[in-house]
Order: structure tokens, then sequence, then C-alpha cells
């Protein structure tokens, strides 16, 4: 794959002087669209936290098991917030793979995501079906009103709403639960929301102190992360029946259906990834 630092140029303003979330995650995944400094923070959270490498590829496999969940519904659109930068396993690839009519509006706040992501549908997207939004998760009516714009997303048709590892980086004072719910206001009857989220409910006494390290490392890098208890990540489902097996750890929501090679590594241990997920459907 060609190396997209060498072929987007950083957006003006960006700080690339301190460490991106996005950008680290990317690391973690093995993508190009990072620098040293995000590699910096991503190699001592691997140090501390040994598993997160792992964690991290367990949530994209959750995300390209979801999304095939949905199409197999008859969902082919998605609205893909807080995607971060593009790597192996984007929403729109996935859904292509099964249905190459599919569509995609990606969202995220991060200017050197937007610019990497745009390069990436430019290069290997269809622009009449795939379009990436600069814009702030948070801003709920704007973000609804622009993808609808787009004209990429049919609002009478069910949408999969993806907030995939993203909710935990939204400051608790943010009130995240109205924010959620005013999403869920917005889809049409059908439509799928996919989340996960990360929590230290159950989760092992050795992967919960590790993972508070993580914490901590990612408050002092100016990233700052929220798990949060098994029963506030419910509630951003409301009134959403969940899909089978409801809201559980990702190494155990549907792996039957793949990709979940990595995810197979903590079959036996499953809350070690520290991550929750599930599918909640609008009645």
């Amino acid at each position: 794959m060609k190396d997209r630092r060498e072929t987007v140029s950083v957006p003006e303003g960006v700080d690339l002087d301190h460490p991106n979330a996005a950008r680290v995650y990317d690391y973690f995944l093995g993508g190009t669209a990072n620098w040293a400094i995000d590699r910096m923070l991503g190699d001592q959270l691997s140090a501390v936290v040994p598993i997160i490498r792992t964690g991290a590829r367990v949530n994209r496999e959750f995300l390209g098991r979801a999304v095939r969940y949905c199409l197999r519904q008859g969902i082919t659109q998605f609205l893909d917030l807080g995607s971060g930068v593009p790597t192996v396993g984007n929403v729109h690839e996935v859904a292509d793979a099964v249905d190459p009519d599919s569509r995609c509006v990606y969202v995220d706040r991060e200017p050197v995501a937007v610019a990497h992501a745009r390069v990436l549908i430019e290069d290997d997207g269809d622009p009449e079906r795939h379009v990436v939004l600069h814009e702030d998760l948070r801003n709920v009516n704007e973000v609804w009103k622009r993808a609808v714009a787009t004209g990429v997303l049919d609002p009478s048709r069910p949408v999969g709403l993806l907030m995939v590892s993203v909710l935990h980086f939204l400051d608790p004072q943010e009130q995240v639960s109205e924010v959620v719910a005013q999403y869920r206001s917005f889809l049409p009857s059908g439509s799928h929301l996919i989340i996960s989220h990360a929590t230290f409910d159950a989760v092992p006494e050795q992967e919960r102190q590790q993972f508070q390290q993580a914490v901590e490392l990612y408050h002092h890098s100016g990233n700052p992360a929220f798990p949060r208890p098994r029963e506030v990540i419910a509630d951003y489902f409301g009134d959403f029946p969940l899909v089978e097996p409801g809201l559980v750890w990702l190494p155990e929501w549907h792996v039957e259906d793949g990709p979940a090679k990595t995810s197979a590594l903590l079959a036996g241990r499953p809350a070690a990834c520290c991550f929750l997920g599930g599918i909640g459907v609008k009645p």
C-alpha cells in the first residue's frame, strides 16, 4: 500500500507536535497515516498495556462484522461518526465487497484523518457513493444536515449509524447521552445503531490496572478517554431493541460470521479487551 504520508500534505494549522488518538489508533492497526509523535505515544501505551494492539484489531473486526450484519438485513447506506484515519477494513470497503452499490458518509473532526480519507476516496472509492465530511459529531444537527445534503444518504431509508470506539473520547460534561439520543431521533425506522465503547466493568484486574495507566497516558497527551459503566453504554441505545446476543464483549459478538482472527485470541477471556459492543434497531 502506498504510504499516504507521502501523498497528503498536512492541513494548515494541524498540530503535529502532539499525538492524536485517531492517528495512534491507525498506528496500532498497522496504518501509515501517523507521525513520530503518534508512534511515540503508541509505544508508551503498548508498554503499559501489551494487549492494546490486539484490542484495536478486535475493534476493527467488530466493525467489519457489524457492517456485514447490517447488509444482510438490507441496510446499504452507512454514516460513520468519528471514522478516524482510513486504514484496512474501512466501512465502504467492507460494504462494497458485499453490495457494490452501497453508500457511506464518513465524519471526523481531525483534519489529518479527513485529508487522508479524502485521498483514499479519490484513489479507491466512488465520489458519488462515498463522501468524507470534516465535522464534529457533537454538532448533531449540522452533521445530519450535511450528510443528507451530500445526496449519498437517503433519509427515508434505514441507515447503519456507526459510533465505533469514539464515544469514550467525549467528555462526560459534553452530554454524550443527549448527543446520541439526537442521532437516534433522526434515524428512520429500521435503522441500526452500532456502538463499541471502552469499559472497566468486570474487566480482569490485571488488564484493568494496565488500561487505567493507558487512560492516564491519554489524559496527559491531550487525548482524554473516559471508559464508562455497562449501564451507561446500554443507555446509549435508548429504546432500540438489541440484536442478539445484546451488549457483549467484542470477541463474543457474532464471531462465527468473521472476520474474527484476532478476536479468537481472546476467546477464553473476552473481557480482557475492555470493549463492549452491540447493535440496536430502531422500531
